[in-house]
């Protein structure tokens, strides 16, 4: 900002603009009609030019009704007088009859005049109403489009210097990022709804004056229609995004077939942001966890963006509380006997139903744009920032399926994928693990579906373990994400395998679920046959991070390779580690 002044000062503008507004004077017999004048024989009455020379001693009046009469020959006098009394208006000291006969004419013959006059003499109209309304709506709206108009003729002018056409929109390549003036943020042309709702301002207000309605609602009806304007040229760049927008969805997302319309969760209504600085995102997870592994999976969420992580303690401890006492983003629920006693249901006996009330409790309650429902051992890797991903997703689209990915043991950056991930028919189970391959489906020994992301505030929905519901059925309107994948610490050690062994065949994800030999039977038939022995030869197979399995995996293309960096996340987001935090 330079500190200069454009004009030298205010002082100055008022002087050059009161200049111009010098009262218009009038000869001998010279004067504008009577505030009665009868308005018929002019509608019929044609204009006619003044023969007489000009003379420099002529009043004011006499040039200005010359030059009219050139502009309006051989149309009616009507459009001449009008023309005249604006004329007289924009200036000091007019005669009395002069806004009051403006007034009545647009009272009484507003659709001659609209039929007659272009669109540059309805804006001269309107703008008369600014300074001469005799209702506040009147002198309110016409000051609008008087700025309104004036700005579009200012900025469209000094674009005629841009070797661009009025028509033609701009390029996104030839943006530059640059703060307007006053330290204004640029206009979210993609996104920001400042031109509909100046637009809409504006004829919702007139129509609350029967007088300047119609001219109002023909000059805004005229802008829309005109492609020489911002606004055009604002849709035009809406429409290549949105194509762009379309490229990239097809990108990023399977579109599921809908084939039953009772299990579509409508979106009509939401409002749905495409902006991916305004889109706010969120997890829930119910937790029994150590504090270490809480604190990585929040901070890793927070570190990729999302807004909020609302964390259910299965397991109360008011230590996990209080590390993240100072963290707003971070919302705690120690799910203890007085929670309970709050709801409306007892709690439930098995976790995964605890899971459901707590991920649709915090569902109801979001005011986040969409919200994930993940375990504490699972980590969002979306293909680009899930904030822009979430702006691409198509806004008929409920619910976003994210295919897993598992995460080896012993590592914190190599993951697997399903057969059919990679493109694979099962054939690859047996390449890559040659022993238990043909009974684990996906080569997984956890969940093969996903986790899903869903857009908040849809009615009568619920947030189950890996779906989105819909009076008990999950939705069909959703997509699953390309390139992307929920990576699953499902197993980290040999240690935690055999812990945890024993409650997810009774009560977990390795639960007798059908009449198929499956992981649950692989297990069994091991403990029996083999012993601890057979137990770790399925861990070392299908769950450690070796260098033998890794080979595999990569030449079915089922290897997938992404750091997390915990330690780094949980550092920068909380400053520590939870292990240094003091006693």
């Amino acid at each position: 900002m330079s500190g200069s002044s454009t004009y030298g000062g205010f002082r100055r503008v008022i002087t050059q603009m009161e200049g111009r507004r010098a009262p218009m004077t009038f000869g001998p017999g010279e004067a504008l009609p009577p505030e009665d004048l009868d308005f018929a024989p002019l509608k019929t009455r044609l204009v006619r030019p003044v023969e007489e020379p000009f003379r420099s001693s002529d009043s004011t009046f006499a040039y200005k009704l010359r030059e009219l009469s050139a502009q309006f020959e051989g149309e009616p006098e009507l459009l001449a007088l009008h023309g005249l009394l604006i004329a007289s208006l924009r200036r000091r000291d007019q005669p009395a009859q002069t806004a009051p006969l403006f007034l009545r004419m647009w009272r009484e013959e507003p659709e001659f005049l609209l039929e007659h006059l272009d669109a540059r003499w309805l804006i001269s109209a309107v703008t008369t109403f600014a300074d001469h309304g005799e209702t506040e709506v009147q002198r309110r709206l016409g000051q609008a489009l008087t700025v309104l108009f004036s700005t579009i003729k200012l900025y469209e002018t000094e674009r005629l210097h841009s070797g661009i056409e009025p028509w033609e929109a701009f390029t996104e390549i030839r943006k530059r990022p640059r703060r307007l003036a006053l330290k204004m943020d640029a206009y979210a042309i993609h996104s920001g709804g400042l031109d509909v709702n100046m637009l809409g301002r504006l004829w919702q207000d007139a129509s609350e004056d029967a007088v300047i309605w119609p001219l109002a609602q023909r000059l805004l009806l005229l802008l829309d229609g005109d492609d020489r304007n911002v606004f055009r040229r604002f849709k035009l760049m809406r429409e290549a995004r949105q194509t762009k927008t379309a490229r990239e969805s097809k990108k990023l997302f399977e579109i599921k077939r809908v084939s039953d319309r009772s299990r579509v969760a409508s979106t009509a209504g939401q409002r749905i942001e495409h902006d991916p600085h305004k889109i706010r995102w969120g997890v829930v997870s119910t937790v029994k966890a150590p504090l270490a592994r809480i604190a990585r999976f929040a901070a890793y969420h927070l570190k990729e963006g999302a807004a909020q992580i609302d964390l259910y303690l299965d397991q109360p401890d008011p230590v996990v509380g209080q590390f993240f006492g100072d963290e707003p983003r971070v919302r705690v629920t120690q799910c203890d006997e007085a929670y309970w006693q709050a709801q409306d249901k007892p709690r439930p006996e098995t976790h995964q139903l605890r899971q459901l009330r707590n991920a649709t409790l915090a569902y109801r309650a979001s005011e986040l744009d969409f919200l994930a429902h993940i375990d504490v051992d699972e980590y969002l890797m979306p293909p680009q920032p899930m904030n822009w991903v979430l702006a691409h997703l198509p806004d008929k689209i409920a619910a976003l399926q994210i295919r897993p990915a598992e995460m080896l043991a012993g590592s914190e950056r190599h993951f697997k994928l399903t057969d059919r991930d990679a493109g694979h028919e099962k054939y690859a189970l047996a390449a890559v693990y040659p022993t238990f391959g043909g009974h684990l489906k996906g080569g997984f020994l956890s969940h093969v579906t996903g986790k899903v992301i869903v857009r908040t505030g849809l009615e009568d929905v619920r947030l189950s373990v890996h779906h989105l519901t819909l009076n008990g059925a999950n939705v069909q309107n959703r997509a699953v994400l390309l390139g992307g994948y929920v990576g699953h610490a499902h197993v980290r050690s040999w240690a935690e395998f055999r812990e945890k062994l024993d409650f997810r065949l009774t009560e977990g994800s390795y639960r007798k679920k059908d009449d198929r030999f499956g992981l649950y039977d692989v297990v069994e038939f091991l403990r029996e046959s083999e012993g601890e022995t057979g137990l770790h030869q399925l861990y070392e197979e299908v769950c450690a991070d070796t260098p033998e399995l890794r080979e595999r995996l990569g030449q079915y293309g089922m290897l997938l390779t992404r750091d997390l960096e915990l330690d780094d996340c949980c550092r920068r987001v909380f400053g520590r580690l939870p292990e240094e935090q003091p006693a």
